[in-house]
């Protein structure tokens, strides 16, 4: 069964790119259309997660998250153009599980999405994501390739799981290591370069040679 996902948000573009980008990944996504019926959409659909704007028509995110709080303890992620520190700590303090800022990274994006509702309802699977002929095992913890295989450290999971979601594209250092924090794995610049180099180390090891390619000033891709 495919997990559910509502989608609060007025402005018809972002909206659809939403719905898109979900429905891709294997979501089943609604989204609010009259939003002085949230609350009756939202106990109909019954979502397992819930992205929500903070400015919206009739009234806000965070007066639509204190009503949700009231009998549900749903994941919420707040996916707003509002940036400011006050809007992030009022969306902490009232039962926000995340707060992305537009435009979105749509990997991060997914990834937080993953992570919450792991989390709230366990992993139904083993997830394994595949790019030229290797494996990346999310809950073993390790990457196979041809039959052997290697160990990572959750840092170093991390930071592939980053690259396989967004294989075939140069991803920037500074996305990365803001996909990192975002996971509460707190690495610098240097700290990145370090663990790129353990995994080539690694990945060499199992055949994987110049798997992971830099890209001058650019940053890195599979």
């Amino acid at each position: 069964m495919k997990q559910k996902i509502l989608v609060i948000e007025d402005e018809p573009t972002i909206q659809t790119q939403l719905k898109n980008l979900l429905s891709y990944n294997g979501y089943e996504v609604e989204a609010v259309t009259d939003f002085s019926k949230v609350m009756e959409l939202l106990k109909a659909f019954a979502p397992h997660l819930i992205l929500l704007d903070i400015k919206l028509p009739e009234t806000s995110g965070f007066e639509i998250c204190s009503q949700i709080r009231t009998f549900s303890q749903i994941p919420i992620i707040f996916v707003t153009s509002s940036s400011t520190d006050m809007d992030e700590l009022n969306s902490i303090l009232l039962g926000g599980d995340a707060f992305i800022t537009k435009p979105y990274n749509t990997a991060i994006l997914l990834a937080k999405i993953a992570s919450l509702l792991r989390r709230a309802y366990g992993s139904g699977q083993t997830e394994v994501l595949t790019w030229n002929g290797a494996d990346l095992h999310l809950e073993g913890g390790f990457i196979e390739y041809k039959g052997q295989k290697a160990d990572l450290t959750k840092n170093e999971l991390k930071i592939l799981y980053y690259l396989f979601k967004n294989a075939g594209k140069i991803c920037p250092r500074s996305d990365i290591v803001d996909f990192l924090w975002d996971n509460q794995l707190y690495v610098d610049d240097n700290a990145l370069s370090v663990n790129i180099t353990r995994i080539r180390e690694k990945l060499s090891s199992i055949g994987l040679e110049g798997f992971i390619k830099t890209k001058h000033r650019q940053g890195y891709t599979l």
